[in-house]
């Protein structure tokens, strides 16, 4: 491994507030002894967040994270500027996180939320972050929260109970920490299922929220929706009048087989709900429908829509709906993949919107009649679009070579300025791999992008190992993404070349592409795997005797299922949080839709062709084949794909005498969010990988 970077300074610090004596967490100061990325410099980077833009165009709050090895916690804080990214200030002072910006009463406020009272409430601060003040004082707490365009009115997000717990049925045994279950979908994520989100709204005079509204009362349905949504899957009208939200209405096992979601109005005066996406028996949209947004005049309201239910990994559409006829149109169907992100434009007749084609996500607008164009170029991933005035676009971005910065992107000529340096102070420090696309026909004669990263310092004259790194998903795009865990520059740093495959199964390649990976798991997607990594073997610097293959979730399936196919070509194994066993995955998992859909239904099915075809492919069916060392690693907080999954994997490999290792993380879920475990994770990782490939 890369020699260890040394933390010098603002690791802990003390905080401007002198009744917070706890440590206050920013900026961390590292030097990089030797140009090599090492874990503790990427967990020493800022990670930025959201972002709004003033009334007037001319100033951006935005969030960043800070992390800190030695306290082992992060820290949210808010920093605002001018809209060209100059008069950079933070205005958090405590140690306690700040998020949510947004601006208020003309811009002459900053409203966010603050948990220095005890919970999650809404504040306000000057844009100097003076005059700080308490506006709400909810008992339950608020998770997110938009101001009515009015300003009369706010919408939060706070959890209600869900179902009973042992104490509401047994009294007498407050003690138990047993749980009765009754319904399916009693975990999700990395939960027990014992509140839901609900969508709230309360009066607001300008200096204080008042009695708060529960929009479902009484209803045992999540809006916004678990395991990820927030404030973006709720929306005002202009007219402050109406509220638009996303809702699944299910529960138990009808909720966990389903993703049909819809968009509902609710309207304040009368308490009246209408559903719009199944306004007539004609009109039934059936899968996820989500994020509304009504355009700057009112007349229209957009949101992301999936047609099929039970497949959340179906394109994501963009449907726009006139509120006055309730004609929709979808406004993006010469765009052959999904829409990530988007906003309206001020004319109320054109968006603005990011999604991923060729290993890419860019800047596309569309306008009422679908005439879909791209704005931006390059190998970046943009990560989302905010309207700043009549002539520019706020836009994250990041690459395989570059952590989040904020751009901007003018309209008129697309010109791309960057106006934040988040990381520049370690990224100035450090030496980065090449990283260029590599086309490869596949074994039916297709064409395949793989990204090749070649290893700092690189010499074509020498030999390197290689790792293959498969994708999870199973249908995420291999782009130009940035991870803290699965980093592609730190792979390079350690002197790997990787190669990353958008094998079948990935979006960006249109929907045959996609959509050949369902029910096949075990076909083509695996020959696109093995077809990468035959094909970078042909070049003279990779040594082919020193190949590794890692992955996470599906991928760390594929590693279990290569492990007993790869015909001696790997000689060492990563999983991450990968199923090993499929039939034990069918009844494991909580969301039965995914299952359901990706396999064909559950194993018992037995004349289901596509049934047998998915469970045929089970990797501990090929055990017999494991002839090479592999790590397990898992999180016991998972509940999407059980631990029990690679600890039954690691069994196996110690019972059939194959060298294993096996990481687990109590505490993590199907990610790995600590920085402490972040940096065992790595440590761990290039240590197996270091064992088998550099001898």
């Amino acid at each position: 491994m890369a020699a260890g970077a040394m933390i010098l300074m603002n690791t802990a610090c003390t905080t401007g507030n002198k009744e917070d004596n706890a440590p206050f967490i920013d900026k961390q100061e590292i030097k990089i002894e030797n140009g090599r990325m090492t874990p503790e410099a990427l967990w020493a980077m800022g990670r930025i967040g959201s972002s709004a833009v003033s009334p007037d165009g001319k100033q951006i709050v935005y969030t960043v994270s800070y992390y800190s090895v030695k306290e082992n916690k992060s820290h949210l804080v808010i920093y605002v500027m001018d809209a060209d990214g100059k008069n950079n200030r933070m205005l958090t002072t405590s140690s306690k996180s700040e998020g949510e910006p947004a601006w208020i009463k003309n811009g002459s406020k900053i409203a966010f939320l603050s948990s220095e009272s005890g919970s999650s409430q809404i504040w306000e601060m000057n844009p100097d972050g003076s005059g700080r003040k308490q506006l709400s004082d909810y008992e339950g707490g608020i998770d997110g929260f938009k101001f009515s365009p009015d300003e009369s009115k706010v919408l939060f997000i706070s959890q209600v109970k869900y179902g009973e717990r042992t104490v509401d049925k047994h009294p007498d045994l407050d003690k138990s920490t047993g749980i009765v279950v009754d319904e399916l979908m009693y975990k999700h994520w990395d939960e027990w299922v014992e509140t839901v989100p609900h969508p709230f709204y309360a009066p607001f005079d300008g200096n204080k929220v008042g009695t708060a509204t529960d929009i479902l009362k009484g209803e045992p349905y999540e809006s916004p929706m678990k395991p990820f949504g927030g404030i973006e899957q709720l929306a005002w009208s202009n007219d402050s009048k109406q509220i638009a939200y996303t809702c699944r209405k299910k529960t138990g096992l009808e909720y966990s087989v389903s993703t049909d979601s819809d968009i509902y109005l609710y309207d304040i005066d009368s308490k009246q709900t209408r559903n719009l996406c199944k306004e007539s028996e004609t009109d039934r949209n059936m899968g996820y429908d989500q994020n509304p947004s009504f355009s700057p005049d009112g007349k229209y309201i957009a949101w992301q829509s999936m047609e099929r239910d039970g497949y959340e990994s179906d394109r994501n559409r963009l449907c726009v709906m006139d509120l006055g006829n309730g004609e929709k149109k979808y406004v993006t169907e010469s765009f052959e993949s999904g829409v990530d992100t988007y906003c309206w434009a001020n004319d109320s007749h054109s968006l603005y919107f990011t999604g991923v084609w060729h290993g890419v996500s860019m800047i596309y607008s569309t306008n009422l009649e679908g005439e879909v164009k791209k704005l931006t170029d390059g190998m970046y991933d943009y990560a989302s679009v905010e309207l700043m005035n009549d002539g520019q676009l706020l836009t994250k971005r990041h690459s395989i070579s570059e952590a989040d910065e904020l751009y901007t992107l003018s309209l008129s000529d697309n010109k791309v300025t960057r106006i934040t340096g988040e990381n520049d102070h370690i990224f100035s420090q450090l030496k980065l791999g090449k990283v260029e696309p590599r086309w490869t026909k596949t074994v039916d004669g297709k064409d395949m992008l793989s990204w090749v990263i070649y290893p700092v310092d690189f010499d074509p004259n020498k030999k390197y190992p290689t790792i293959l790194f498969c994708e999870g998903g199973p249908q995420t795009p291999v782009s130009q993404f940035w991870s803290y865990r699965w980093n592609f520059q730190i792979m390079a740093a350690n002197d790997y070349i990787v190669i990353a495959p958008n094998r079948r199964g990935l979006p960006g390649f249109g929907m045959e592409w996609l959509e050949e990976i369902s029910t096949n798991y075990g076909g083509r997607c695996m020959d696109d795997y093995l077809t990468a990594i035959d094909d970078i073997c042909t070049e003279p610097y990779v040594d082919k005797d020193r190949l590794g293959c890692v992955g996470a979730s599906f991928g760390g399936y594929s590693v279990y299922w290569l492990a007993g196919h790869h015909n001696k070509r790997f000689k060492a194994f990563i999983a991450h949080d990968g199923f090993f066993n499929m039939e034990q995955q069918y009844l494991e998992t909580e969301e039965l839709w995914f299952a359901n859909w990706d396999l064909g239904g559950p194993y018992w099915e037995k004349n289901n062709p596509a049934v047998a075809r998915s469970f045929a492919n089970s990797p501990h069916l090929f055990v017999d084949k494991w002839d090479t060392p592999i790590l397990c690693i898992h999180g016991e907080k998972d509940y999407r794909i059980l631990a029990s999954q690679g600890m039954a994997a690691f069994n196996a490999a110690k019972i059939k005498g194959i060298p294993a290792q096996l990481l687990i993380f109590p505490d993590e879920n199907h990610w790995v969010l600590k920085p402490q475990n972040g940096i065992l994770w790595q440590r761990t990782f290039f240590a197996w990988l270091d064992k088998w490939l550099k001898k």
